[in-house]
């Protein structure tokens, strides 16, 4: 584990021609398997779990799920049994990410789309927890009140000040634990990266709802939805890359840095502005994403 995570500068010529400042908390430096969020909103959860003595842990995702592959990773290293309810056909060829969540002793259980929809109804997972009475229910993406709490340390960790904060959002839960240290002058950015109208900022209400004027999301930057993606998008990864020998994914990251970069050149940050993009991890899924989609990102 290495934390807290690093902060690096970013420094290029167009930064500098828009007199901004840039840097990237480093999440996806914490650990090799459970970096980035990912374990930011399963550290406390699994305290918890260990401190109560539950037998196991069930959890939901799809195929592609960063926040299964940890789960699986950390479960096993924890002895704890690990459950994961999965979107999806079970016929379907197994992802890189399911594969390596049933390297790590994870039960995978499939469900219809039309049911997976159902995971946050209470009769719903009154059924699953008759089913595993000593297993604790995490829901999709960690996004819980421990998992939250887990998250404002993303931002505790810096030791400088700065203006704006950002971060991809997928479940809310990660801005809903940033907002909460902010200081009066500084202000989070979620950016959706789920086509759609803007459900994060209600996600953030339910966790954090004294800091409406602390955070806002930006919807425009899905890139046609979860785990789509265009030409523009890679080709700005891939730029990236070469300028700064930083990798980001096409889910969550990719979405996130491009969106910034964006307003950046559309002056939406005043000059002067210091801004921390929250590099949240995700390139375990890089792999299967190529695969998907017969693309070779970098």
């Amino acid at each position: 584990m290495i934390l807290p995570s690093p902060i690096s500068q970013i420094k290029l010529q167009f930064l500098e021609e828009n007199e901004v400042k840039l840097f990237i908390k480093r999440d996806d430096l914490i650990h090799n398997d459970i970096s980035g969020n990912k374990w930011r909103k399963l550290n406390l959860n699994v305290k918890h779990v260990l401190r109560q003595q539950y037998k196991g842990v069930i959890t939901f995702g799809g195929a592609h799920s960063n926040h299964l592959s940890a789960t699986a990773f950390i479960g096993k290293e924890n002895d704890i049994e690990t459950v994961a309810i999965v979107r999806g056909d079970e016929h379907v060829t197994r992802s890189e990410t399911l594969k390596f969540c049933e390297a790590n002793q994870m039960k995978l259980i499939f469900e219809t789309r039309e049911n997976y929809r159902k995971r946050n109804e209470a009769e719903y997972l009154k059924t699953w927890q008759e089913k595993y009475p000593d297993y604790f229910i995490i829901p999709e993406g960690g996004a819980n009140d421990l998992g939250v709490k887990g998250c404002e340390e993303i931002v505790t960790e810096i030791n400088f000040d700065f203006d704006y904060i950002t971060v991809d959002c997928g479940t809310g839960a990660t801005l809903s634990g940033m907002v909460r240290p902010l200081q009066a002058h500084q202000k989070a950015i979620g950016v959706q990266v789920l086509k759609g109208r803007d459900f994060i900022s209600e996600e953030v209400m339910k966790f954090s709802h004294d800091y409406k004027e602390k955070f806002e999301v930006w919807t425009d930057y899905h890139f046609g939805g979860y785990a789509k993606y265009q030409d523009e998008l890679l080709d700005f990864m891939r730029w990236f890359y070469k300028e700064t020998d930083i990798k980001l994914d096409p889910v969550y990251t990719g979405k996130q840095f491009y969106a910034i970069f964006d307003q950046i050149k559309k002056g939406y940050f005043p000059e002067k502005s210091t801004i921390v993009l929250t590099h949240t991890g995700g390139l375990q899924g890089i792999p299967g994403f190529e695969k998907r989609y017969g693309v070779k990102i970098y």
